[in-house]
């Protein structure tokens, strides 16, 4: 599935080593092809107040279109007093 860039999605998986879980909302900021062909994404992560929590690139597979049955929610981020911020990591 092809994303449009600065739009919100979900995750498809848990992140556990930047504390993100599957359903989490992040943003597609840039689209790349990893050397081994696979197509992805690198995505930007904000906590509730709107600051960046992290930044990293995951597998097309990683993530999903938002759907109009959905509901947001919040919870405490599973890495409490960690800086998590700008973590970049390639898929």
């Amino acid at each position: 599935m092809a994303f449009e860039l600065y739009t919100d999605v979900a995750l498809t998986r848990d992140m556990p080593e930047l504390g993100l879980r599957a359903g989490d909302l992040v943003k597609v900021v840039d689209h790349h092809i990893a050397p081994d062909g696979e197509e992805g994404y690198s995505i930007e992560v904000f906590n509730a107040v709107g600051e960046t929590i992290a930044v990293t690139a995951v597998p097309v597979s990683a993530l999903e279109a938002l759907r109009e049955d959905e509901v947001l929610s919040v919870r405490t981020l599973a890495r409490v007093g960690q800086i998590v911020s700008a973590v970049i990591k390639k898929f």
